[in-house]
């Protein structure tokens, strides 16, 4: 094949992929989507890339994209710098009052402003906030329970200054999506007492799509979705069926939380969540416009 029907031929599969896409466009368009950033897609160069070329179409074809970004192994390495030990109970960091100046810093500072430049260079217009931006994310210290193997006691852990949603105010989030913008939001929160918290990414980005009534929460992890107990992939899950998944054992371990957070975004407003595989380059536009979503998509009742 000559070099001139070789780029004939591409161009037409570029032309036949945009026509497949077309329905999927129309049905999105005006819609908003809360995209959680994290695992793997956050460190890998080339996802990276991808991810803020994903964002920046889905903006210019109409679609109003919402980022919440973890910041994970950042914060670790910078901790590592400054010489502070963290301690983790149930995946959750504990954090004191100098940590979590710290874990602002990196979240709502580099990390914030490192994803809005991905999705600039790629071509959209993206500003970087925290959740205590505009008063987007009240929250309050969040307390951990833990029973006592051998006695069976219950005791309260304190985790400092980790912080749960209490009240989502998108009316930043609106008038910067209004304007032409993405939103790209650190998942740092303000108290009602003046105090910082850290909050989980999933926690928050699942707050907020609940609060946007988000047409999708897309979360990107490093697992493909929710398996069977043939270790398949679900492609679609009912609320009800991911309750009796984790009532049976079939959905367990870092994968329960993920998907609480799916079911509570639901819950509050969501038309549905998608656990995704962040690892597979252009996932977000896979699941949105093509018949081959590469997730777990859980709906309400």
């Amino acid at each position: 094949m000559t070099d001139i029907a070789q780029t004939v031929k591409d161009a037409q599969e570029r032309a036949a992929v945009l026509a497949q896409a077309l329905p999927y466009l129309r049905r999105y368009a005006g819609d908003t989507l809360v995209v959680k950033y994290g695992g793997h897609a956050m460190v890998d160069d080339s996802l990276s890339n991808a991810f803020g070329h994903d964002i920046a179409l889905l903006k210019l074809v109409g679609v109003n994209p919402v980022v919440v970004h973890g910041g994970g192994p950042q914060i670790n390495a910078m901790l590592k710098r400054l010489e502070i030990q963290s301690t983790f109970v149930d995946g959750l960091r504990v954090t004191d009052a100098a940590m979590v100046d710290v874990i602002e810093m990196v979240l709502a500072g580099k990390v914030n402003k490192q994803v809005a430049g991905l999705i600039n260079r790629a071509g959209a217009l993206a500003v970087g906030i925290s959740g205590k931006d505009g008063g987007l994310i009240t929250a309050r210290r969040l307390q951990r329970t833990v029973r006592d193997a051998d006695s069976g006691t219950e005791r309260v852990l304190d985790l400092g200054f980790v912080g749960e949603p209490v009240r989502i105010d998108p009316r930043v989030l609106y008038a910067l999506s209004g304007s032409g913008l993405i939103p790209v939001i650190a998942p740092v929160g303000g108290g009602e007492d003046g105090e910082t918290y850290n909050i989980n990414a999933d926690t928050a980005a699942g707050a907020i799509a609940g609060a946007v009534h988000a047409t999708r929460l897309l979360m990107l992890t490093d697992v493909p979705g929710v398996l069977d107990e043939n270790g398949a992939l679900i492609p679609e899950l009912t609320a009800e069926e991911a309750r009796r998944g984790i009532a049976s054992g079939m959905i367990s371990g870092g994968m329960i939380p993920k998907v609480e957070t799916c079911l509570e975004a639901v819950r509050a407003g969501a038309r549905a969540a998608v656990i995704l595989d962040g690892r597979v380059p252009h996932a977000c536009l896979l699941e949105l416009f093509t018949e081959a979503g590469p997730g777990t998509l859980i709906r309400g009742e």
